[in-house]
C-alpha cells in the first residue's frame, strides 16, 4: 500500500491483547476512492485533523487503500446469538478496527472501518458494505446522537468506485464508524464457548478498564452493564427507537447502539411494530426490546460465571443466584428510566404514583387512533397534537386526565408544553426520508443526504422550512421493511 504524510496518534490497547482476540490484516483496496461525507464536529472532537482527512491521503485511509503509520488493523474475534441461536464463531467479517485514539478529553475512541473487505471471519460474506446501509447508519448514528442518545457515531463515508452484488448491482462504500469500544456480549461468549478463562479474564480486565474502572468484582461489573443496558432501552422506547436485531453480537457490554442494520424509528404506534425483514416472528418488536435485552443480559451473566465461582457445587449455585439477582435488576432501573423520559415527555414535573397508567393510557389511545409517535408528542408541545388521531376526542379525553394530573402538581399545559419540548424531537430520521435519500444518493445526488444531516443535527429546534421532513408520510411512502444490508 503506499506511503501515507496523514499523522495520527494512535494508541491501540486491543491489538496488544492475546492473538486469539483478534486477526491482524490489511484492508482490502477499491478502485476509486470519493469521500462523501466527513463528520468534521467528531473529527475535532477526536482532536482529527478534518482537512488531512480530506486530503488524498485522507481518503486513502478511510477508503482502505492506505494504513497509516501507528495503525495496527484487526478483525475482532466474537460469537453470538442470532434470533436465539448460538452461532459459537462470528467476528468482524466486514469490518476492520484500524486503530484507537485518545481523544483531548482523555476518553479512548476505535476507529473501524466497516465493509472494508474479506476477513478471516466473513464466512459466504464478501466483506463489502452498499451505499445504501452505509448512509443509512450514518445518518441514523448522527441523529441518535444529537438526540443524546448513547451510540457508536460516523466519521466519514466514502465511495469505493466498485460494484457490490446482492440482489442486484450496487455501488460499494465504507463507513468509518467510531466507539468508545466495540465490546459486545458475544466477545464475552466467545471466550466462554472455548472454556477459555484466561482468555475470559482478560476480557474482563480489559473491559473494566475500559468502561467501568470503578467496578471491583465481576459482579459489580455485571451490575453496571445491566444498569447501562436498561437506561439505553428505556431511551429507545421514548423515541419510538427499533433496533431490529438485538442479537448478543450487536448488545454493547457499555451501553452504546450499535449496528444499525434493519433498525427504524415507528411512524405510527404500535407496540408490535416490526421493521426488520429478517425479524418474521416478531422476537425485535417495539415492545419486545426491554426483555430481549433481559435475555441477552442473562447470556452476558452465563459467559462470566466460570470465574464467578471456584469448581464447588456450592460455589457455583451461590454464582448463579448472585448473577441472576443482577440480571433482574434491570427491570426495576429500566421502569424508573422508561417513567422518567416519558414523564418528561409529557412535561411533568413531579412523580406521581399514577403516571404510569396515565402514559399508558395515551400509549394504547395512541395505537387504538393510529396516531404518529413522533407528531403525537410534538403535537403536545405544539397544542397540535389532536390532529394526530383519527378521532380527535380520543386525544381529548385523555387531555383531560392530563390537565388534571398538572394541576394536581401546580401546573399547566402551557408550563408543562415548555418544559416537554426539550424531551420530544421534531424531526427523527423518517423511514421514507432515508429511502428517499439513498435512492438519490445512489443516483449521484447527495444534497437529500446533507439537508438531512443538518435538519436531524438540531431535531427539537423549530423550523417551518424543514416542515416536509417532519410530515408523517402518505400511505404510498410507508415503508414496511428495512434491510440488514450484509
Amino acid at each position: 500500500m503506499p506511503g501515507m504524510t496523514l499523522r495520527i496518534a494512535f494508541d491501540n490497547s486491543y491489538a496488544r491483547l492475546p492473538e486469539r482476540f483478534h486477526v491482524r490484516m490489511p484492508p482490502e483496496p477499491v478502485g476509486e476512492p470519493r469521500l462523501l461525507a466527513l463528520n468534521d464536529a467528531l473529527a475535532a472532537d477526536l482532536g482529527l485533523d478534518a482537512a488531512a482527512l480530506r486530503s488524498p491521503a485522507g481518503v486513502a485511509m478511510l477508503a482502505g487503500n492506505a494504513v497509516p503509520e501507528g495503525a495496527e488493523p484487526l478483525a475482532q474475534a466474537y460469537a453470538g446469538h442470532q434470533f436465539g441461536g448460538f452461532v459459537p464463531q462470528l467476528g468482524d467479517g466486514r469490518a476492520l478496527l484500524l486503530g484507537e485514539v485518545i481523544d483531548p478529553t482523555g476518553a479512548r475512541h476505535d476507529i473501524q472501518l466497516k465493509g472494508s473487505g474479506r476477513t478471516p471471519f466473513s464466512r459466504m460474506g464478501d466483506g463489502r458494505a452498499w451505499l445504501g446501509p452505509v448512509l443509512r447508519e450514518y445518518v441514523v448514528s448522527e441523529a441518535m446522537a444529537a438526540l443524546g442518545v448513547p451510540t457508536t457515531r460516523a466519521l466519514a463515508a466514502v465511495a469505493t468506485g466498485d460494484w457490490v452484488f446482492r440482489e442486484d448491482r450496487l455501488p460499494g462504500a465504507v463507513l468509518t464508524r467510531v466507539a468508545t469500544s466495540h465490546i459486545r456480549v458475544g466477545t464475552f461468549q466467545f471466550f466462554a464457548a472455548r472454556r477459555d478463562t484466561e482468555g475470559l479474564r482478560t476480557l474482563f480486565e480489559y473491559t473494566r478498564d475500559r468502561h467501568y474502572p470503578d467496578a471491583e468484582t465481576l459482579l459489580d461489573l455485571l451490575r453496571a452493564a445491566v444498569n447501562a443496558q436498561a437506561r439505553l432501552v428505556a431511551h429507545w422506547m421514548a423515541l419510538g427507537f427499533i433496533h431490529g436485531v438485538m442479537n448478543t453480537d450487536n448488545c454493547h457490554v457499555g451501553g452504546l447502539t450499535i449496528d444499525y442494520g434493519p433498525c427504524a424509528f415507528m411512524d405510527s404506534y404500535h407496540p408490535e411494530t416490526v421493521f426488520s425483514s429478517i425479524d418474521r416472528h416478531g422476537r425485535y418488536a417495539y415492545a419486545n426490546q426491554p426483555q430481549i435485552a433481559v435475555w441477552n443480559l442473562a447470556q452476558f451473566a452465563t459467559a462470566l460465571l466460570p470465574l464467578m465461582s471456584d469448581d464447588s457445587e456450592a460455589g457455583r449455585n451461590a454464582a448463579i443466584e448472585a448473577a441472576t439477582e443482577a440480571v433482574h435488576a434491570f427491570a426495576d432501573t429500566y421502569q424508573a428510566e422508561w417513567l422518567a423520559r416519558f414523564r418528561r415527555k409529557l412535561g411533568l414535573a413531579e412523580a406521581r404514583d399514577d403516571d404510569a397508567r396515565l402514559i399508558e393510557t395515551l400509549l394504547t389511545r395512541m395505537a387504538v387512533q393510529g396516531a404518529d409517535f413522533t407528531r403525537t408528542f410534538r403535537g403536545l408541545v405544539r397544542g397540535s397534537a389532536a390532529a394526530e388521531f383519527r378521532e380527535p376526542e380520543a386525544w381529548n379525553a385523555f387531555a383531560a386526565d392530563w390537565s388534571a394530573r398538572l394541576a394536581a402538581e401546580g401546573s399547566t399545559p402551557e408550563v408543562a408544553r415548555a418544559r416537554a419540548a426539550t424531551a420530544n424531537p421534531a424531526r427523527i430520521p423518517r423511514n421514507h426520508r432515508v429511502e428517499e435519500m439513498i435512492a438519490a444518493a445512489v443516483a449521484g445526488d447527495l444534497a437529500p443526504f446533507e439537508r438531512l444531516m443538518a435538519a436531524l443535527a438540531q431535531p427539537y429546534a423549530e423550523d417551518a422550512a424543514l416542515a416536509d421532513l417532519e410530515a408523517a408520510p402518505r400511505p404510498e411512502q410507508r415503508v414496511q421493511a428495512t434491510f440488514c444490508g450484509t
